[in-house]
Parts: structure tokens; C-alpha cells; sequence
């Protein structure tokens, strides 16, 4: 059997949810609404064709100049100029104005398919980007014409065996403002770009491609400095290993609530409580015994500057600074609310893969809902905690219990089945004095302490006292 060809995009994470790319001699039509992303779409395919695959390719713009698009583009490293000057690029700007065109009888576009074959032949191109389609609508008036000459068109640069992009204004109605072009088009991808309580997020959707099964979901993606990210779904396929290997949680008490010997390594561990618990200090005492052991270690705080941290920290005899001063551990901070779901994700793998931790630290997850609802926090955090496995990377995330709900059954993310590790802390009210109680909800894969333990914060950090016996004030 003859499988349908593949031309690699080298879009983070499209190639991924589309099975290898855009097909390969056939053309695409990317459609969304003014900033959604269709002429940096084009443009990065094109990038990335001739950097990356040795492929040439065409720009072919009705709205932009040659200046402008190579200005526009070079805040995110692309030097379009440099590839021009190679032959692996040629921009092509074509000016439609309907008070520049005099119609006298029918007409066709031959021209501009003249024109095209020229640039063809003139590089060897094997790629090409039409942007955007509404202007040929704007500047001729016959419809119908434009109609059949754009269905010309499209069986034209097949013919040519050109892997080809066109992008449409997407429509009230249709996909496209004149309805057509999704119909002879073998592969729709949408762009869409909401705003939903003041927070901003994008979508693609691969509305049809024919010949080969694909992605049929909403899929988030951001505009990032190097360009477009799908937010990467491969992780979803359960494919990382697993390790019997363990390694300290910082606390020898601790590990001996798990088995005597801590966590697995590459596990992911849940630390949930009420405000004032000692999640954070739990989850720095991880952080400080991996640093001693000279593993590199990566902090997102979502509540606490750097400083502030180092000094609460140093109050129970944490000394971060050190560990900061010799570039063994990184914090970044920021609050949730400063960008969306997905750009944080997408922060997250960069620092990971700039940074190449062995353990990362999620200081509070719980936070993230605040900029998203929890079936979308559970979808980020899915793929983050999974992405984190393929790289067999230690994960611990705090989350803060609700006050009232007594468990920490309360979580609201309700990520409980893809914690590896779950350890609650609770405040606990004994003749009048308050606790903190340890206890560990579950840990795969290892016997465990079923008991609640007295948790102390001292000067001198965590200390995690004998079974708890007493009786809990009603």
C-alpha cells in the first residue's frame, strides 16, 4: 500500500499530532481570524524547510513587503535575509488594489501563475506560502472567475508536486470569509485566539486532512520567541521508563515512612495540605539534600520571590544561596496570572531543557487555577508531570488543601491518578493545642507507612515525630 507522504513542519509539537507533518505535494489551508497566527504559521514552515530539511521555499505575499516580513520575523531569530542571499528563500510581495485594476471582460490568473513558476524554477523550491487569499477576493470583483481559477491554482502547484500553504480569513459562517478554499484543500488547520476572563489563549485544530489519521482535539499552543508551540502531547503515550532506583526525600524519618529508602527516582510526588503545614519546607528539604548531592534542581514559585524564599528557608536551616551562588539550583518566579496556561508550560520545558535539572519543584500547582478551569489545569498539568517522566526527572508539586475540607481529598485539581507519591500534612486541634499531622495517601509500587505522624517546623527544619495517638478535638 501507498501511504500518504509526510513534510515535516518543524513546528514544536504539530509534527507530533499531525503524524509527521503537512502532506507532502498537497496543499494546506491555515484559517483563523486577524493575530491568530496564520502569517507566522506560513513563515516558520518555510524557516524551518530550508534550514532544517534543505528544502527552498516561496513566500508570496498580498499584504506585506519584502522589508516588512523580514523585519517582523527577526525578533525570533530568523534571519530570512541570510537565507534569501542562499537561494532557500524567495519573498515575493504582489500588490492587489482594486483602484489600480481595470477589469475588461473575463480574466484569469494566469500571471500570477506565471510569476509563481518563475520563482519556482529561479530556487528549486519545493515549498510555498500563499498569504492571504482575500486580497484576490478584494481586488477582483467576479467571484465565480475567482472561484474556478482558484481551484485551477491549487490543481496547478500539485501538479508541481509543491508541499504549499495557503492562508484564509476565516468566515461568520464557513472556515473561510468565501467559503471555498477548505473544500479543495487537502489538509484545514484552524487558528483561534480567545480571551476568557482577561486571560488569553490560542488553539489549533486540524479541522480535516486527508489520507491519514490525525489529532481531532483543541490543541493549545503559544507564540514564544522562537516561534510557535503546540503544547506537546507525545508524553500522553505512557511510553516512559520506570527505575528502581530510589533517592532521599531530604528527610530520614520520611524515607522511613516510604519503605526506608525515599522515592522512586523519575517519580512524580504530590504534597498536599492546608495554609501553614510545611508543604513548602517539606518540599525544600527535598530540594537541599538532592543539591548535596550535586543534582541539579529547579524551582517555578508561583507565590514567593527568590529572596524571600531563601530567607524563609534559612529560618528552619535551609541555606539556598549556596546551592543558587554555584549554579546548582534555579528559582523563577513569577505569578500564575502573568500569562496563560500554556505559556506556562511551555516555560517550564524551555527552563528544562536550557537548565536540564534532575528534579523540579511546583511551588504551589495549586495556584494555576486561578488562570484556568480545572479540566484545563489537569490537562497542562498531565503533560507537564508526563513530559517530566520521559526525561526521568523528579517532580514535586505542592497544592494547597481548601481550608474546611478536612482531607486532602479536597485537592482541586483532582491530578490524584498521575501522582506516583501523595503526602497530606493537616492541622489537627488536641486539648485546645494545634498539630500537624504527616500521613501518606498512597505510593506506587512500594510498601508504605499507614500511619500519621506528628510533623514539628524548628529552627533546626522538619522533625517527624512517632505514630499519633491522641484524640482530635471535635
Amino acid at each position: 500500500m501507498k501511504i500518504l507522504a509526510k513534510c515535516p513542519t518543524g513546528i514544536n509539537g504539530l509534527d507530533e499530532i499531525t503524524g509527521g507533518g503537512l502532506p507532502r505535494g498537497r496543499p494546506t489551508l491555515i484559517t483563523g481570524y486577524a493575530g491568530s497566527g496564520k502569517t507566522l504559521f506560513g513563515m516558520e514552515f518555510l524557516v524551518h524547510g530550508a534550514r532544517d530539511y534543505g528544502e527552498p521555499g516561496i513566500f508570496i505575499a498580498f499584504e506585506e513587503s519584502e522589508k516588512d516580513l523580514v523585519t517582523n520575523v527577526a525578533s525570533l531569530g530568523w534571519d530570512l535575509q541570510d537565507l534569501i542571499d542562499r537561494k532557500m528563500l524567495l519573498l515575493d510581495h504582489i500588490v492587489v488594489e482594486r483602484s489600480e485594476i481595470e477589469e475588461t471582460g473575463e480574466y484569469d490568473l494566469e500571471g500570477l501563475f506565471v510569476r509563481i513558476n518563475y520563482a519556482i524554477e529561479s530556487i528549486g523550491a519545493k515549498r510555498i506560502v500563499i498569504d492571504t487569499l482575500e486580497a484576490l477576493f478584494a481586488g477582483l470583483s467576479n467571484e465565480a472567475i475567482l472561484r474556478a481559477e482558484l481551484r485551477r491554482l491549487f490543481s496547478w502547484l500539485k501538479d508541481k508536486g509543491m508541499t504549499a500553504i495557503i492562508t484564509g480569513e476565516r468566515g461568520n459562517v464557513g472556515v473561510t470569509r468565501y467559503g471555498i478554499e477548505e473544500y479543495i484543500s487537502d489538509c484545514v488547520i484552524t487558528l483561534d485566539h480567545r480571551v476568557t476572563e482577561q486571560i488569553s489563549t490560542r488553539r489549533l485544530r486540524i479541522l480535516k486532512y486527508r489520507g491519514t489519521l490525525h489529532g481531532t482535539n483543541e490543541y493549545p499552543f503559544i507564540i514564544g520567541e522562537k516561534g510557535i508551540s503546540v503544547l506537546p502531547v507525545t508524553s500522553l503515550k505512557l511510553e516512559h521508563k520506570a527505575t528502581s532506583e530510589r533517592k532521599s526525600s531530604g528527610l530520614k524519618e520520611l524515607d522511613e515512612m516510604l519503605s526506608g529508602k525515599g522515592y522512586y527516582k523519575g517519580s512524580s510526588i504530590l504534597i498536599s495540605g492546608s495554609a501553614g503545614t510545611g508543604k513548602t519546607s517539606l518540599a525544600y528539604h527535598f530540594v537541599e539534600a538532592s543539591c548535596r548531592n550535586r543534582e541539579k534542581c529547579l524551582v517555578f514559585a508561583f507565590e514567593e520571590s527568590p529572596d524571600q524564599i531563601v530567607r524563609n528557608m534559612k529560618s528552619i536551616g535551609i541555606d539556598l544561596r549556596k546551592w543558587m551562588d554555584n549554579g546548582t539550583l534555579t528559582i523563577i518566579s513569577e505569578r500564575p496570572s502573568f500569562t496563560g496556561l500554556e505559556s506556562h508550560l511551555v516555560k517550564i520545558h524551555k527552563a528544562v531543557e536550557d537548565f536540564n535539572p534532575k528534579n523540579v519543584v511546583i511551588d504551589p500547582m495549586s495556584n494555576l487555577i486561578s488562570v484556568g478551569s480545572p479540566i484545563e489545569v489537569k490537562s497542562i498539568l498531565t503533560r507537564m508531570v508526563d513530559y517530566l517522566k520521559t526525561k526521568n526527572i523528579n517532580t514535586v508539586m505542592t497544592s494547597l488543601t481548601p481550608e474546611g475540607s478536612g482531607s486532602a481529598f479536597g485537592t482541586t485539581e483532582g491530578i490524584s491518578s498521575l501522582i506516583d507519591t501523595w503526602i497530606n500534612l493537616e492541622k489537627v486541634v488536641e486539648s485546645g493545642q494545634s498539630s500537624i499531622l504527616i500521613s501518606i495517601i498512597k505510593s506506587r509500587g512500594m510498601s508504605h507507612s499507614n500511619e500519621s505522624r506528628i510533623l514539628t517546623i524548628t529552627g533546626d527544619g522538619i522533625k517527624i515525630g512517632d505514630k499519633h495517638r491522641g484524640q482530635v478535638d471535635k
